[in-house]
């Protein structure tokens, strides 16, 4: 009894931190929106570099803290980059700006997203929207919501009728990533509906878990771009694996997410 009497208690913990970690990513979204409208001109890639640890800054001043008082203990990512398995224990894997380059070029795909990762498994996350007030939620074993209505991915169940989507390789980018990333877009041409290739990552991840998109893609990756997306994914109902079709991990060299219906033919039009 006392084990499921302490199992009750973490779930009940981690959903308040989930409402908590929402609260704060919509604050954090709402001081990048009054810095979002105007096409910010930059010369050089140093002036890019800039104009974009400006924007993260702005979210990370008030990420940092209301997260850290939520768990004090949490580690915390500093790079948004990087990949790979994280060390034991809790760790904060935050995006302040995901589609940072999107927002200084006064596009709408951006978002802020805060992970909580638990012995490398994501636990909870939450990811607004600023631009339409939307904060997308998942929870191990609770689901996933948009504003508390839950997320189902797509019943569609032919590869030829679906949407699928993926992102470009990002700057220097090893030049073996990026002819794959080609090639796939390729495969997928002649097996897709409609192909959708555009940054950020997890905008496209939130939309398989809404089921508007049947299927994503990725090769390589960052922590951050993949974690929130993945959660939100699989507690919608939707399939994760490598793009081979083997089980998916923050060390995986790619990221299949889709439909269940889909992600077969997802895999081997991929593997060709």
């Amino acid at each position: 009894m006392s084990e499921t009497l302490q199992t009750t208690d973490v779930a009940a913990s981690d959903a308040d931190l989930l409402r908590e970690t929402a609260i704060a990513v919509r604050a954090a979204g709402s001081a990048l929106r009054e810095r979002f409208g105007e096409v910010v001109r930059y010369q050089t890639r140093e002036e890019l570099m800039r104009a974009l640890a400006a924007n993260d800054d702005t979210a990370l001043d008030v990420l940092r803290p209301r997260l850290t008082r939520l768990r004090p203990d949490a580690g915390w990512v500093e790079n948004e980059l990087d990949g790979g398995a994280l060390p034991p224990g809790e760790w904060w894997v935050v995006d302040p700006a995901e589609g940072n380059v999107n927002h200084l070029h006064a596009l709408p795909d951006w978002a802020v997203t805060a992970t909580l990762v638990r012995e490398n498994q994501p636990v909870l996350t939450a990811v607004h929207l600023p631009l339409t007030g939307e904060t997308y939620t998942a929870l191990t074993g609770a689901g996933a919501h948009v504003d508390g209505r839950p997320l189902h991915v797509s019943q569609t169940a032919d590869l030829g009728l679906s949407i699928v989507a993926t992102s470009q390789a990002r700057p220097d980018e090893d030049e073996k990533v990026v002819r794959r990333v080609g090639s796939s877009i390729t495969a997928m041409l002649f097996d897709a509906l409609v192909v959708r290739t555009a940054v950020p990552a997890t905008l496209h991840l939130l939309n398989v878990a809404a089921g508007r998109i049947d299927a994503f893609w990725q090769f390589a990756g960052a922590r951050a771009d993949l974690l929130p997306g993945a959660l939100l994914v699989t507690e919608a109902g939707g399939q994760i694996s490598d793009a081979e079709g083997r089980p998916w991990t923050p060390q995986s060299e790619s990221l299949l997410a889709a439909a269940p219906g889909v992600h077969a033919a997802a895999v081997a039009t991929l593997s060709r």
